[in-house]
């Protein structure tokens, strides 16, 4: 698959991934199409050498796995693990505000957001929608998309904040309520996203009984630069990723071992939920795995000691006009290969043998790759390697495209490290 390929399916896979709950089912229709046969977690399996299965978890958690033609319990596992969310803004309940005529909606933050990036652009909502049902312990659950720019963020005119140029604080509560449109009095605005939703869905706005909405970006994606070197699109944080896994693991039945791949949600608040790389749910679907096998729990412990997994997230591609923030000899720079990510203080997991085996595998293959590490000054993010590899104790890389405009509502790399990254991990699930 060659650099244009790989392109347009990041695009067409962020087009359909405007939540966490559509980021996992658009991977597992990928996967289905691909051959893989849908499994449920709660279900007893019957697995086959040679098989190909997919698993989604609690919405926005997915699992696909390959089996060896001729596994054995000492083979341990090759998992590669990302996260399908992306910071922003979601919807609270009750949310219709009336404000002079406006009708606007209450919002909290989700993770580490650029306010200022989600102004003036057209805004669309999606997530899941729990309906009434027959069993009350069996809510009707249903995704939803309206698609269309239903909301915006108008920023404040520059002759009324002379200042707004030298830095202009937002805070979410007061700035950062869209506007949905305009309405006589307060009383014609209840229940009126609601209404929106159950049109959409085609049935009553009485029957939604609860709700998880996010806002997103609904500009699509482009190649752009005089070369067409680099991609510009939203949530390329964390759907890069996912897209060279879903790729990566398609065709890749080895002879021996088993590969894994895992997309967790809330690595943008801390991953310690249920669906999370903080819970044993990847722990449990490893067991799972094995004792379907055959396998004892004592050969799935042992097999652990010889697993690598490897964390995938983006990484800080180094900033022209802001070279000081990046450290002097491990900046990385767009379309230069993936990043290889590095702290000792283990924010980004760091095991020199592991990184090793990352490295042979692209001198091998021919796979660009850069190394990463923050400015000593500079407080960088984290991800889930060091939270997954605390979980179930495996030796762990932290891995990455580079990118511009970090958690930014629309983001940039290079199409050139989408490719490598999707080549070092198809080499590392076929070697």
């Amino acid at each position: 698959m060659g650099t244009t390929e790989h392109t347009k399916r990041l695009l067409d896979l962020i087009e359909k991934s405007t939540s966490a709950y559509h980021t996992a089912e658009a991977a597992r229709e990928l996967l289905v199409e691909a051959g893989f046969t849908e499994l449920f977690m709660k279900d007893s399996w019957t697995l086959e050498r040679g098989g190909k299965y997919v698993v989604k978890q609690y919405g926005s958690g997915l699992f696909a796995f390959t089996v060896g033609r001729q596994a054995e319990a000492s083979d341990g596992f090759r998992i590669g693990a990302a996260h399908g969310d992306f910071p922003g803004l979601h919807i609270k309940p009750n949310p219709e505000i009336f404000a002079d005529g406006y009708v606007k909606l209450d919002v909290e933050g989700y993770g580490s957001v650029n306010l200022m990036s989600w102004l003036d652009r057209p805004l669309s909502v999606a997530g899941k929608v729990a309906l009434r049902s027959e069993n009350p312990f069996e809510p009707d659950v249903r995704l939803v998309d309206l698609k269309k720019p239903v909301l915006i963020i108008p920023n404040v005119a520059v002759h009324l904040d002379r200042e707004m140029n030298k830095g202009m604080e937002l805070t979410k509560q007061l700035h950062m309520q869209p506007i949905m449109g305009l309405a006589e009095k307060k009383e014609d605005i209840k229940d009126a996203l609601k209404g929106m939703i159950a049109e959409e869905l085609g049935v009553s706005a009485g029957d939604i009984l609860d709700y998880e909405l996010n806002i997103y970006n609904p500009e699509a994606g482009m190649v752009i630069g005089s070369g067409e070197e680099f991609l510009s699109a939203p949530r390329l944080d964390n759907l890069t990723s996912v897209e060279a896994l879903v790729s990566g693991i398609e065709d890749s039945v080895r002879d021996r071992g088993i590969n894994v791949i895992a997309v967790f949600d809330h690595e943008e608040i801390g991953s310690r939920t249920k669906q999370g790389a903080a819970s044993t749910l990847l722990g449990i679907l490893l067991e799972k795995i094995y004792g379907s096998l055959g396998f004892s729990d004592m050969e799935y412990k042992s097999a652990l000691m010889n697993t690598l997994l490897m964390s995938v997230d983006v990484s800080h591609a180094l900033h022209p006009a802001h070279e000081s923030k990046y450290d002097p000899m491990n900046k990385n720079i767009l379309n230069k290969g993936f990043s290889i990510k590095q702290a000792c203080s283990q924010s980004y997991a760091t095991d020199s043998e592991a990184i090793a085996v990352v490295q042979q595998i692209c001198d091998k293959e021919g796979i660009a790759y850069q190394k990463f590490v923050n400015h000593s000054d500079q407080v960088g993010g984290s991800t889930l390697g060091n939270i997954a590899s605390a979980m179930i104790p495996v030796r762990t890389v932290d891995m990455g495209v580079p990118l511009l405009a970090m958690h930014s509502s629309r983001e940039l790399i290079g199409v050139k490290d989408q490719k490598s990254l999707a080549d070092f991990l198809k080499a590392y699930y076929t070697i």
